[in-house]
């Protein structure tokens, strides 16, 4: 059987743990952010899991990671 392709656009934008979660980053915080609080632009650098309804669908797009 041959190799699955990994989807280009979806190896830049999540990563898979070690426990096998997918994380991911958060939006809202390319520009806009004079009118943003510091202490919003700060939380919004942290990186979150998927959602577990998502989590299936993006494992598929990206299975050598």
């Amino acid at each position: 059987m041959p190799k699955q392709k990994t989807h280009s656009s979806s190896k830049k934008r999540y990563k898979v743990t070690g426990t096998g979660k997918v994380m991911r980053a958060q939006a809202f915080k390319k520009h806009i952010l004079t009118k943003k609080s510091t202490k919003r632009k700060r939380n919004l650098r942290k990186s979150v899991v998927v959602a577990d309804c998502n989590q299936r669908n993006i494992k598929q797009l990206i299975p050598y990671k």
